[in-house]
C-alpha cells in the first residue's frame, strides 16, 4: 500500500490540470470536501492553487450516512450538501470548483444551480475521483485525449442509433433522439460544465424508452460498484430501459440480484409477477408493483472509453478503499453501461451500477467507433 502524502509529482500533476482549466490571476476557486474525502487529494489541491496565483478556499461539509437505504457506492451523487442555500451560493460565484467529495456532484440536486451561476460568476466544475493520488499522476490529461474525445462527441451527437454487440451475445439498440450527450477528457475551460479527472470518454444519458435488447456481461469484465472482475456471465434483459431479468450463476449473479432487490423495495417496487398471475402453489398472487421499471433497474447512460493510459488490470493492483474505478470507465475501446439517475429521462436514485466491457463492437448508426474492444479512429 502506498503512503498517501504530499509528494512533489502529486503536487504538481494537480498543478497541470489547473493550468488545463485556463485559470487567471484572481480566480476564485473552491475546494469542496466533506468529513470522509481523502484527506491528500484536498492537501493536493490546496497546496496546487496556491501556486497558480489564485484566490481559493476551501469548504468541508458533514458527510451523510443513512440507515435507511442500502449501501451506496459509486452513485455520482454526493449528498453532502443537503441543499444549503449559503454552500450553493458560495460555490456559484466561484470560477472553479474542485469537487473532492466522495460520490461527486454529477447526479446531485445542487448541481444546476450551481452551474448557473450567480449572474456575474458561472462556475466549471472538475470532479476528482476518489483515487489513490498515483492513478490520477497516471492519467493526467493530455491534448490527444482531448483531441480524440472532442472528435467522438461530434459522432455520437450526429447519431441517431447506437448498436452494441459482442461475440459473448450482447445485442443491444440505443435510439438517441433525445438524448443528452456529452464527453470529458480531464479539464474543462467552459463556465457551466462539469467534467471528472481521470477523463477520456464519451456518454449519453437516453431519453426515456429508448434502450432495448441484451447485455451478456462476459468474464472478465467488471462489476464497478462491487469493485469485482466478473467470473462467470451474467445476461441482463432490457427492455424499455429496464432489466427485466438477471441470468446466471455463480456469486456474481447473486450479488447483483440482492443489491438490485435491495434497492426497488426501497423505491416502492418489489419483484415478482403482474397482478393476476397464477401461483405455482395454487390460485392468484396478490398485486404487486413490480421490480421493472424502479429506477435503480434502469439505463443512466452509455458510452465507450477513449483513453489510452487506461488500463484494465489497474483494479487487481490496489487495494479496494484507495480505488475508486474512474480509470476502468475510461478504457479505450471498453464499453460503459450503467443503470440508476438519469435526469434526461427523469428518474433518479442513489442506486447505480457501472460495467465497463470488453471486446465489444459499438455502432453509431452505420459507422463502428469500437471494433470487438478498439477504438476505430
Amino acid at each position: 500500500m502506498l503512503q498517501e502524502r504530499a509528494e512533489p509529482a502529486w503536487i504538481a500533476a494537480f498543478e497541470e490540470v489547473l493550468r488545463r482549466c485556463a485559470l487567471q490571476t484572481g480566480d476564485t476557486v473552491a475546494i469542496l470536501g466533506e468529513t470522509q474525502s481523502r484527506p491528500i487529494l484536498m492537501e493536493l489541491a490546496r497546496l496546487a492553487a496556491a501556486r497558480t496565483g489564485v484566490q481559493v478556499f476551501t469548504i468541508t461539509l458533514p458527510s451523510v450516512f443513512s440507515t435507511a437505504e442500502p449501501v451506496a457506492r459509486s452513485t455520482g451523487a454526493s449528498p453532502a450538501i443537503q441543499g444549503l442555500a449559503p454552500v450553493i451560493a458560495a460555490l456559484s460565484g466561484c470560477t472553479l470548483v474542485l469537487d473532492c467529495t466522495v460520490e461527486g456532484l454529477m447526479h446531485a440536486p445542487e448541481l444546476p444551480a450551481i452551474l448557473k451561476g450567480n449572474g456575474q460568476t458561472q462556475p466549471r466544475i472538475v470532479y476528482i475521483s476518489n483515487e489513490h493520488p498515483e492513478a490520477l499522476v497516471r492519467l493526467l490529461p493530455d491534448d490527444a485525449t482531448e483531441a480524440r474525445v472532442k472528435a467522438h462527441v461530434k459522432r455520437l451527437r450526429s447519431a441517431t442509433r447506437m448498436r452494441v454487440t459482442s461475440a459473448a451475445g450482447t445485442d443491444l439498440t440505443v435510439r438517441l433522439q433525445g438524448a443528452t450527450v456529452g464527453g470529458n477528457w480531464g479539464s474543462t475551460t467552459r463556465p457551466g460544465t462539469l467534467t471528472h479527472w481521470p477523463g477520456g470518454l464519451v456518454l449519453a444519458f437516453p431519453a426515456q424508452g429508448t434502450v432495448n435488447g441484451t447485455l451478456v456481461l462476459a468474464e472478465g469484465d467488471v462489476n464497478l460498484t462491487f469493485k469485482r472482475y466478473i467470473e462467470r456471465p451474467i445476461v441482463l434483459t432490457i427492455e424499455n430501459d429496464s432489466i427485466t431479468r438477471i441470468e446466471g450463476s455463480g456469486v456474481d449473479a447473486e450479488l447483483l440480484r440482492g443489491h438490485y432487490a435491495a434497492w426497488a423495495e426501497l423505491e416502492g417496487f418489489t419483484a415478482g409477477p403482474p397482478q393476476g398471475e397464477a401461483s405455482p402453489l395454487g390460485g392468484q398472487r396478490p398485486a404487486q408493483r413490480r421490480s421493472v421499471g424502479a429506477p435503480s433497474y434502469s439505463v443512466s447512460h452509455v458510452g465507450y472509453g477513449l483513453n489510452e493510459q487506461a488500463r484494465w488490470d489497474s483494479m487487481a493492483l490496489y487495494d479496494k478503499r484507495d480505488f475508486n474505478g474512474t480509470e476502468l470507465r475510461a478504457i479505450a475501446g471498453n464499453f460503459l453501461y450503467s443503470t440508476g439517475a438519469n435526469e434526461v429521462a427523469g428518474r433518479h436514485t442513489r442506486g447505480h451500477f457501472d460495467f465497463p466491457m470488453r471486446s465489444c463492437t459499438v455502432t453509431l448508426d452505420d459507422s463502428v467507433v469500437i471494433a470487438a474492444g478498439k477504438v476505430s479512429e
